[in-house]
């Protein structure tokens, strides 16, 4: 099959410009096709329970509705994310917010109490209301239960969240269950560990194997949107181990192959260690999760809505 050249059109959908990526097939474009087309296939196979990965900083990056979205769309059935994700989206549920970062002196941000995330600035106002705000909430929900998964502690929490465009609590009112294996990891695990100073509240990391591998077992196919690599990567992977593995899953990353990190390890390694099966339906792209899944969702709501 021949290469053919990319044409854009005045008042193109974004959906054609990727039908124009899939008849090139090659590069970048190629690889970003089919990454969309698999997405679509998942989001439109009714007997497959799509995991989502959010890794990096996707949250205040500016990826929080599009998470939200999804949730509410019934586009995903089960979310792995950071402990910073999640901080940083009760961050902005409680009132503070993201700031365009403006090029100044890391010194200087740090005597005006502002964190900086590449060109994210995040100020510490903004963390202090979501320190008294998280501690408020612990203390509510630490007075009926004293231990408690982490899975079940985000389903509570969301449940207290009062914010429509709030991924932990969109998640929360639509049933779909959050994984943060690595939340100790965060302003929220802090939160947690001077919280337990002085109240008997126990989080327990590996109740959540049972839940989670209960889902795995009871999901006829299981796809993956893995954005970004590192741990929340791993644990959707990983999770799907004791049923062979998963059926279909895309991969969005910056991270590269050549050191043999997982978070760059293309989609295909994971079939030698039966974390995704021999035959699944598989994409990688290497780029920039915030420019990319944006491009390749809203391109799939095109095709799933002129179906």
């Amino acid at each position: 099959m021949k290469v053919n050249p990319i044409n854009v059109d005045n008042g193109m959908k974004v959906s054609d410009l990727l039908d124009q990526f899939d008849k090139s097939g090659v590069l970048g474009a190629g690889r970003v096709s089919r990454a969309c087309n698999i997405l679509t296939e998942m989001i439109k196979d009714e007997d497959m329970n799509v995991f989502m990965s959010l890794g990096g900083p996707l949250i205040p990056g500016g990826m929080r509705n599009i998470v939200t979205k999804m949730i509410n769309e019934g586009h995903v059935g089960l979310i792995v994310s950071s402990g910073a994700n999640i901080t940083h989206d009760l961050v902005e549920a409680f009132g503070g917010a993201h700031y365009q970062h403006e090029g100044r002196d890391d010194e200087d941000l740090n005597a005006d109490g502002i964190g900086r995330i590449a060109d994210i600035n995040v100020g510490s106002d903004d963390f202090t209301i979501f320190e008294s705000e998280i501690i408020k909430i612990f203390e509510e929900i630490s007075s009926k239960k004293n231990v408690i998964s982490i899975q079940e502690l985000l389903f509570e929490i969301g449940l207290l969240i009062d914010d429509e465009n709030s991924f932990v609590g969109a998640a929360a009112r639509n049933n779909v269950p959050i994984f943060a294996p690595g939340l100790i990891d965060s302003m929220m695990g802090l939160q947690l560990w001077i919280f337990n100073q002085d109240h008997d509240f126990v989080v327990d990391a590996v109740a959540d194997m049972h839940y989670l591998s209960d889902i795995v077992f009871e999901s006829e196919k299981v796809g993956a949107i893995l954005l970004g690599g590192g741990l929340t990567k791993h644990y959707t992977l990983a999770s799907n181990v004791i049923k062979g593995g998963l059926d279909s899953a895309i991969q969005i990353t910056m991270d590269r192959p050549e050191a043999g990190s997982l978070g760059g390890a293309p989609l295909e390694e994971a079939k030698s260690w039966a974390k995704a099966k021999c035959g699944s339906n598989l994409a990688s792209v290497v780029g920039d999760v915030t420019v990319i899944f944006p491009l390749i969702y809203a391109a799939a709501l095109d095709k799933i809505n002129s179906d």
